[in-house]
């Protein structure tokens, strides 16, 4: 009798593990850019400036930002499954091309091109691993699968401190097709469909046969004592999403992961640059990198463990407080082990509150528009991620201290601390109420 169960457990353990794999791989590809600005500026033959390094780095960013806003659209035409399994064959093909990349603005092409396969996994996956995650463990399931992006991050400054002394800087990006090979056929086989989506689309038979399989309690949405409603009562995501129920909240989600992505991609890009400024040698610069993604990691995995327990909003606030508090610190000068541990507590309310406010729009919104709002919110925060290394760029190249780097930093977090304290709390009360009223499919009879 307990042998269905713990199937079930596994099986929704690989949903989660697959999305994980996937995410890693995304947090490589952007990272990784970070970890070859260096030897960009050092490279005589592009001869890039401070500047024009983070025009490039925003480049992929841009494809981001649109691949995530039409992955809404996307995957209520064709399913999130299929999505997934497009945008990884789409990146990893993209970065192969981009090793072999002959000038900077071909470079700058292929990574605006890789990040729109990129901007279309992370709403996806997290979409997926929700979905397929027992209600009490969502948002721990969900920053366990996007400390993948952090590992990813990991990768990219352990490779740089190997290869990057002795080749090319290009070789990382090789690096970056390897899902093609790795992943692909891993999630061609065991990668399911979202229920939420077939149910939409009528396909109820296939909807029950995974909630049975997967042990899930899928909302009926569309369905009434199995029958489909007709066609004109299926929800339109971003009608949903700037109704007058959810309208406050979308808008404060937006502009709290403009925020969040703001300070993910703004330390990640220009880190090790900034460092180098602050008298640390490229090794040591990198390896704050590194530092930075493993904060990530541990501190995100910990607060979403928290957050089942105490709720989302207070441990999101929380850890925007502590991004404010450890960059601000990072601007004084302070004993190596002290920056260590700052660089730690950075990654923490960089990568690790964007993570928590990713699985705090998971959470609020009904299951069938739960991509269509995570890619609003994510897509509107690229333009964050956009300004960041834009902005780094502009504070190296105009010879401005790097502390004024961290005094932008400070200030971003503040203010997506007070986006996120604003979200209303009557807002997520009748996202609740909306779900404990959702019919679960009964199993089949035995």
């Amino acid at each position: 009798m307990s042998r269905a169960p713990d199937r079930s457990a596994r099986q929704r353990l690989v949903v989660v593990l697959v999305c994980f794999a996937t995410i890693v791989f995304d947090g490589y590809d952007l990272v990784v850019y970070g970890t070859t600005v260096p030897a960009i500026l050092a490279d005589q033959q592009w001869d890039v400036s401070p500047a024009q390094a983070g025009a490039i780095g925003s480049y992929a960013l841009i494809g981001m930002l649109i691949g995530a806003l039409a992955i809404g659209a996307l995957t209520d035409i064709v399913g999130h499954r299929r999505v997934m399994l497009l945008c990884i064959t789409w990146f990893s093909i993209a970065m192969a091309l981009t090793w072999l990349a002959p000038n900077p603005q071909a470079f700058g092409l292929l990574r605006f091109v890789a990040g729109l396969g990129l901007g279309g996994v992370v709403p996806t996956a997290i979409a997926l691993t929700v979905e397929y995650s027992r209600p009490e463990r969502r948002q721990f399931n969900n920053a366990v699968m996007y400390s993948g992006y952090s590992v990813g991050g990991i990768g990219a400054a352990v490779l740089g401190l190997a290869l990057l002394p002795q080749h090319d800087f290009r070789l990382l990006y090789l690096f970056g097709a390897l899902p093609l090979v790795v992943i692909l056929p891993i999630a061609w086989k065991w990668l399911p469909e979202s229920t939420a989506y077939l149910v939409s689309r009528g396909r109820l038979r296939e909807a029950r046969a995974l909630a049975d399989r997967y042990g899930l309690q899928v909302p009926a949405l569309q369905a009434a004592a199995g029958h489909l409603a007709p066609p004109s009562s299926r929800s339109n995501g971003l009608r949903v999403l700037f109704s007058r129920q959810y309208l406050a909240s979308t808008l404060l989600f937006a502009a709290a992961s403009f925020c969040g992505l703001l300070l993910v991609y703004g330390l990640n890009t220009w880190l090790p640059r900034i460092m180098q400024q602050a008298g640390f040698g490229l090794g040591s610069s990198l390896s704050f990198l590194l530092v930075l993604n493993v904060g990530a990691v541990i501190g995100a995995i910990g607060a979403s463990f928290v957050a089942d327990r105490v709720g989302i909003r207070p441990v999101t606030i929380a850890a925007f407080g502590c991004a404010a508090a450890a960059v601000v610190l990072l601007a004084a000068h302070q004993p190596t082990a002290a920056v260590f541990l700052l660089v730690a507590l950075a990654g923490l309310g960089s990568v690790g509150t964007q993570i928590l406010v990713n699985g705090y729009v998971a959470t609020t919104y009904p299951d069938d528009v739960r991509a269509t709002a995570l890619g609003w919110a994510l897509g509107i925060g690229r333009l964050g991620a956009i300004t960041g290394p834009i902005a780094g760029g502009l504070i190296a190249g105009n010879g401005l201290g790097y502390q004024w780097n961290f005094y932008l930093f400070a200030v971003v977090a503040m203010a997506g601390l007070l986006l996120i304290a604003a979200v209303p709390a009557q807002r997520r009360r009748a996202a609740r109420t909306s779900r404990s009223r959702s019919i679960p499919f009964a199993r089949p009879a035995q």
